[in-house]
This record gives structure tokens, sequence and C-alpha cells, in this order.
């Protein structure tokens, strides 16, 4: 695959492993910003892959987010085009067809939070700080913090977390809903390669349908989403995966998916 930059990329079996690699703090550039954009555009063309896992290097930081710097001269063009590419890099990451799970195994601030709640899932490690700390420097989360957030952890912890800086530890991002998992120190990896190891059991064809739907109740009013259920539910007819999952589970063995 295509050298991405300050990403670094394994895939082990069905799983894509992605490590943030920005030292000291794994900020977010002009180049991996587009990076990650390729990066999921290659992963969703290759059908071999059916999870993605991010995480950042090391053990202090997950991501900081963007470097201030890019903001210090108030330089408005430069903040466009920032705002461009961190919104076509998370929301390619939320539209990935397979399962995303973030190993937020550090600090996850700003930008480098915003990528988290772009994923499926979050694990978080029990040293880990999260914040969307962006007002108390004259900006705001403009990579899907106040909509994402909102609806993982609702208005009023969105508002604590954005508008008075509210920094949260694994134990209460677990409580408010903003991870789904907290898990020991240096083990959130692991934790997340056996979320992995589930979904390959799971027909990625399905999945995919079943991810969008979730994903558009976001948007879109439950009767017109039912109906898209329905309408996916038939259209999964028209794949080997759909036959090759109930042969299976009457012939008691394990499907082989074709992801087609």
């Amino acid at each position: 695959m295509t050298d991405y930059t300050n990403l670094q990329l394994s895939i082990d079996g069905h799983t894509a492993t992605v490590t943030l690699n920005n030292p000291p703090a794994h900020t977010w550039t002009m180049e991996s910003l587009p990076a990650l954009k390729q990066l999921v555009t290659d992963l969703n063309a290759n059908d071999d892959i059916y999870s993605l896992i991010i995480r950042g290097d090391g053990e202090k930081f997950f991501s900081a987010g963007a470097d201030l710097n890019n903001f210090s001269d108030g330089d408005k063009g430069r903040a466009i085009s920032m705002a461009i590419a961190f919104g076509e890099a998370f929301e390619a990451l939320s539209a990935y067809r397979g399962v995303s799970i973030a190993v937020i195994n550090g600090y996850a601030m700003g930008g480098g939070l915003e990528c988290a709640l772009a994923c499926d899932i979050r694990i978080a490690e029990a040293h880990a700080q999260m914040a969307l700390p962006e007002t108390g420097v004259g900006l705001l989360p403009c990579a899907g913090g106040t909509q994402n957030l909102t609806m993982l952890v609702g208005e009023g912890w969105a508002k604590r977390m954005i508008l008075c800086g509210e920094r949260v530890d694994a134990e209460t991002a677990l409580r408010i809903g903003l991870v789904e998992e907290v898990a020991v120190k240096g083990e959130g990896l692991k934790v997340a390669q056996a979320l992995a190891q589930k979904v390959a059991k799971q027909s990625p064809v399905a999945v995919s349908y079943s991810k969008a739907l979730i994903q558009a109740a976001r948007n879109t009013p439950p009767a017109q989403n039912l109906i898209h259920e329905r309408e996916a539910f038939v259209k999964l007819f028209d794949t080997n995966d759909q036959r090759e999952g109930v042969q299976a589970f009457l012939e008691k063995r394990k499907p082989n998916w074709q992801n087609k």
C-alpha cells in the first residue's frame, strides 16, 4: 500500500491497525489528514479487511489534535484549509465500510478525541484523559466534535466538555457513554483485537449495511429508516454471503465469507 504520512499501517488477517506516529503528541498535520482519508479509501477497496484499529504510538498520547502553531498568526486561509482537511479525514473514517475501533491509550485532546469520536467503538486505557479544550484558546471543535460528542453523551455532558473545557478520565468516559470499555494500561490493543476477531465472524456485507442503517438514525426519521432496513435485508439476498451464512449455519460449520 501507499506510504501514509505519520500513520503506520499493519495488517493481520482481516484487521488493519493504524498507529498514529507524529511524536511527541501525534498531532495532525496538513499531510497526515489527507493521508488518513486515502488510507481509509484504500481499506474500503480491500475486501479482505473487515476492521480498522487506530491507536497512538507509546503510552502517553493517543493524539493531542492539531498543532496550535498552525493558528498562531490568525491566517484565515490556513484555518479554512485545516478545517476542510479535518472534516474530510474524519468523515471518511466515520463512513468506513467496516468496523473502526479507537484505542485511546493516553491523552486524546481536541482533534485527537474527534478522531476517536469518528470511530464506531472506543476503548480507553485506564490512564486515558479526554477533552475538547478548543474554546479555552478561542477556537471550537470543527471536525465533528460538537455533533458526535453530543450524540454519544447527550447535550449536558457535551456542554460541560466543550463550553466548560472539562476533561474526563477513563472511568467518567465509560459512565457517560463516551467509551464502550476501559482496559488496563497497555492492554487496549488486545481488547480491540478481540473485538475485531468477533467482527471477522460476521458477514462483512451485512455488517456494512447494518452500520449504515445505525448511523442513518442520526439524521433520518425512524419511519424512513425502517423502510430502508427492510430494503437492505432483501438486498442481502443478492449476495453470496447471505447464501453462505445460512448454509454454514445449517451445516454446522464456519462460514467462508467472500465480502460480496
